[in-house]
């Protein structure tokens, strides 16, 4: 009788196990086996179901000195199937990604923590290698002017998925940073500077894609000259050669359309004679003038973060190039380009 009951109580610690274990929805799908010294990788959660009402919640171990780079994961769903990304970055040593324990309204479940390999990347035959170890990089604009009279300055907005980007750096560069980093699940956005001497007119940089496991190259021109447009349109407050032929454009077409009122008097000649009088009043507009205290910091980039190229060595009155928030873009002695903040303008 006695093993009747205990033959019982084992039958009913086994289904009550296994209802536990079918309860189990939550585990991972992905964990790279080996990941490069530096490198932002996933790891993916998997689960079988997606409970609007009761999100599950995430804590890996706090005791861990190894944490992802955001708290909250990535969603995604295919299907009845719902995924969960957590982007950690690797270490220059193996790391073991910490215990998780996953809390929603059914369960908690805890899921063992892994021990990950790190490799260090062998990069010593890319001698142009930035740094960045990306899944895929693109520069979205570029922006190359006078930094001062022997160098120039290059501005880049870059876009890359599942980046290490303050590891980037420009060979042969004076001086380079990173203005700016947005980062949004796996995609990263990165306002990235350096300072070159005027002498180079290209400059070629690489990334490792972990995706094609290879090395991509990237030249991008630094030359001043090859961009006037755009470079003096923001920095330099003479013309550029396309400015110019504007100006020539409309002022000819003026003369035109005043010849065509004169000869028919029709009033259509006079009113495209207005507009080309008007855009031509904006064309040949001063710029507005600012003035600078002594001893003010001039930024390379108006943002918080950014560094100082220099000071003004007294005060000065001079043109307003271009505004962003609290900062004015200025031209100083010697062709120097730079931003003020508007706490150092002139308080009257």
């Amino acid at each position: 009788m006695r093993s009747h009951r205990l033959l019982l109580v084992l039958l009913l610690l086994f289904v009550w196990i296994s209802t536990v274990a079918a309860k189990t929805n939550y585990w991972y799908s992905y964990i790279p086996k080996q990941v490069f010294a530096t490198q932002v990788f996933p790891i993916t959660i998997f689960a079988d179901t997606d409970d609007s009402a009761h999100p599950p919640a995430f804590q890996f171990d706090s005791q861990s000195p190894i944490q992802p780079l955001d708290t909250h994961a990535l969603k995604g769903t295919n299907g009845g199937n719902t995924f969960y990304t957590f982007y950690f970055k690797a270490q220059n040593s193996d790391i073991t990604i910490p215990e998780l324990t996953i809390t929603d309204g059914n369960e908690t479940v805890r899921l063992r923590s892994r021990y990950l390999p790190v490799k260090t990347l062998n990069s010593s035959a890319h001698k142009t290698f930035c740094g960045l170890i990306a899944t895929s990089c693109k520069i979205i604009t570029s922006q190359v002017s006078e930094f001062d009279a022997q160098n120039n300055l290059v501005s880049l907005t870059i876009k890359a998925t599942e980046a290490n980007p303050k590891e980037i750096h420009t060979l042969g560069s004076i001086e380079s940073g990173i203005e700016k980093l947005t980062r949004k699940g796996s995609e990263s956005i990165i306002e990235y500077y350096f300072v070159l001497p005027s002498s180079e007119k290209s400059v070629t940089s690489s990334y490792y894609n972990t995706l094609q496991n290879r090395f991509v190259s990237k030249t991008i021109s630094v030359d001043y000259k090859d961009k006037p447009v755009a470079a003096q349109e923001n920095l330099n407050p003479k013309d550029s050669s396309f400015d110019k032929l504007k100006k020539y454009g409309l002022t000819l077409l003026a003369f035109f359309f005043l010849w065509m009122f004169w000869k028919r008097k029709e009033i259509f000649f006079l009113v495209l004679l207005t507009i080309c009088i008007l855009i031509l009043l904006t064309l040949f507009a001063p710029h507005e003038k600012i003035c600078i205290q002594e001893g003010a910091p001039l930024y390379i980039l108006p943002t918080e973060t950014s560094t100082t190229g220099g000071q003004v060595d007294r005060e000065l009155t001079t043109d307003i190039l271009k505004q962003r928030g609290n900062y004015y873009k200025i031209e100083y002695d010697h062709h120097i380009i730079g931003w003020i903040k508007d706490e150092d303008t002139c308080k009257d």
